[in-house]
């Protein structure tokens, strides 16, 4: 597995063209890669080797826009194999001055330990699906308020292999609702156009997405390499799904 990092220069109108739709950035992304990507799972103790394994998720390209302020905006890659952002260079980058990194992530994904803490970021899709009474079918429907978000997160928790870090008393804000060390923010509704094969035309896709900011602790090593490598929740195509984790030292 890789993880890739891209700086977007903002200043360009092709930039800010692909920012501005989650299906083009999608196909930008997905130009990447020469090859057909591998479709089978692999083994979740052993990410860097590609093993299949029964049960476990497939690797999938995952990818992630981070707006850490106005004139710096990265992409985030992580992807079965190594991707070529040339394209991406002369588009949406410097191409002269700038480019990309790729790392391995296999290596870090093989020393996830149980009771290891990471400082994660991930941007989600966060939904449900509801029905008014028991005759209609269920519908999928967003997560508006940022309570529920955060409640939609805590509720992947242990079937993605970690826990979010539990507030000192102490530390807590508020009464209720800041029990956690985590933060939603960025909350927004995107809009595109998006061609449908099947439809022979042309229509709206609106997501709502959060991101999420804060700290965890691995409860499953091999579940969590799951979560990072196929991605948590839906529209993994249009940017949600992807976590990354940072060490946290002391």
């Amino acid at each position: 597995m890789f993880l890739t990092r891209f700086r977007v220069n903002t200043a360009r109108a092709g930039a800010r063209r692909l920012l501005s739709s989650p299906q083009l950035l999608h196909g930008a992304v997905m130009a990447s890669f020469a090859e057909p990507l591998p479709s089978g799972p692999w083994a979740a103790g052993g990410p860097a080797a590609g093993e299949p394994a029964a049960g476990g998720s497939a690797p999938r390209v995952l990818w992630r826009i981070d707006h850490n302020s106005r004139s710096e905006v990265l992409l985030y890659l992580v992807s079965p194999q190594r991707p070529d952002l040339t394209h991406l260079v002369e588009q949406a980058g410097w191409p002269t001055t700038g480019g990309w990194q790729t790392f391995d992530y296999g290596a870090f994904l093989a020393g996830i330990a149980a009771g290891s803490t990471f400082a994660f970021r991930l941007t989600a899709n966060p939904v449900h699906s509801i029905r008014r009474n028991p005759d209609e079918p269920t519908k999928r429907t967003a997560h508006l308020t940022q309570r529920h978000q955060a409640a939609w997160l805590l509720k992947q928790q242990e079937r993605s292999g970690f826990t979010v870090v539990e507030k000192a008393p102490d530390r807590r804000l508020l009464p209720e609702g800041d029990e956690h060390e985590l933060v939603v923010h960025r909350q927004q509704a995107v809009s595109f156009g998006k061609n449908d094969r099947v439809k022979a035309g042309r229509h709206t896709v609106t997501l709502v997405t959060a991101t999420y900011d804060g700290r965890l602790r691995v409860t499953d090593p091999d579940a969590l390499r799951r979560t990072l490598t196929a991605g948590l929740g839906k529209a993994k195509a249009y940017g949600c799904g992807l976590m990354t984790l940072t060490p946290v030292r002391g």
